[in-house]
């Protein structure tokens, strides 16, 4: 446990002033009370009230020191594999089925969140797809930069493609990944994960294999995310004429990936597809991660929290008083 601002609990100190102030009164009103002959209040009870004063004023000064449980963990990842993960970014991942459904980009991003999941131990990175591949993170073991980068840096046209006048997908710049340095030369398996709605321009899967080849460890996972009845909407909440939602795009993935050795997928099979990512990555030998992953726990709201009831206690009078000075009872005549 660690203290971020250690001083302020200078401040606990304080808690003796109750109890001080407590203990001189009861001493005057004792002396007081004996010089009328009246039997001295309970000890015990009029101390009780002070007490959870001076508990709730230590509290509250350990909670403005700022107390954090700190704990440090090492992760254990692979050296042997990695992971791309590709999304398509093009104007049709845009599509949804009304104006305010998540997009198919939408469903693609929460999708490579889940896959990444099933591979802890795989350093993975991130690229996106028009008409041609860029890279936003190269392999990592962090999931949570991962996780980050995915969530706030991948978006439609995000950077656009380089020409808007035709179609801009295309999986033959799949190819560029080969020579990208996209991966690191110790892994000997290295999986390329596609996330798409497979309205892709003319490819030649044969090419894309040969670029990414089976045999130097390359695997394509594809996960398609489309239904026809998807439209791209515009700014004002109107479908916009210009897109046709085009079927063939699962035949396409599936040629793609069988040329590679891959597997392809439906949005709808996620599952299946974590379990091709688990069996493509295998099992190997792990190393200690650089690094290393903290988590943190505030305890001052706690201690406030705790602080609050004491003095609640303290000041809410209780339904009987005990603590006051009873009379000297005389026996009978």
């Amino acid at each position: 446990m660690t203290f971020l601002t250690p001083l302020a609990a200078l401040v606990a100190p304080a808690a003796l002033l109750p109890l001080g102030a407590a203990l001189l009164g009861r001493r005057h009103a004792g002396a007081v009370g004996r010089a009328l002959g009246l039997e001295p209040p309970s000890t015990r009870s009029g101390l009780v009230r002070p007490a959870l004063a001076a508990a709730a004023i230590v509290l509250l000064g350990v909670a403005a020191a700022q107390p954090v449980l700190e704990r440090r963990s090492s992760e254990r990842v692979r050296k042997d594999v990695q992971a791309l993960f590709v999304l398509d970014t093009s104007r049709s991942m845009a599509a949804s089925a009304t104006a305010t459904s998540p997009t198919r980009l939408d469903r693609a991003i929460a999708a490579a969140v889940r896959l990444r999941a099933s591979i802890p131990e795989v350093p993975s990175g991130v690229a996106t797809l028009t008409d041609r591949v860029l890279p936003d993170l190269l392999p990592v073991a962090d999931t949570t930069s991962f996780d980050g980068v995915v969530r706030r840096s991948v978006a439609i046209e995000s950077p656009p493609p380089r020409d808007q006048s035709v179609r801009a997908t295309t999986y033959a710049a799949l190819a560029d990944i080969a020579s990208g340095n996209y991966f690191a030369p110790s892994a000997s398996r290295r999986i390329v994960v596609l996330l798409t709605d497979g309205e892709s321009a003319p490819v030649d899967a044969g090419q894309v294999a040969r670029a990414l080849p089976a045999a130097k460890g390359y695997r394509l996972v594809t996960v398609r995310f489309w239904n026809g009845d998807e439209a791209v909407y515009g700014s004002g909440g109107k479908p916009e004429s210009g897109y046709r939602p085009d079927p063939s795009g699962r035949v396409i993935l599936d040629g793609l990936a069988a040329a590679d050795g891959g597997r392809a997928f439906e949005e709808s099979r996620l599952g299946a597809a974590a379990s091709s990512l688990r069996g493509f990555a295998g099992h190997g030998p792990t190393a200690v991660a650089q690094g290393e992953r903290r988590s943190r726990l505030a305890l001052a709201p706690f201690l406030a929290a705790v602080a609050l009831v004491l003095l609640l206690l303290a000041v809410v009078p209780s339904a009987t008083r005990q603590d006051s000075f009873q009379p000297v009872r005389l026996p009978r005549q």
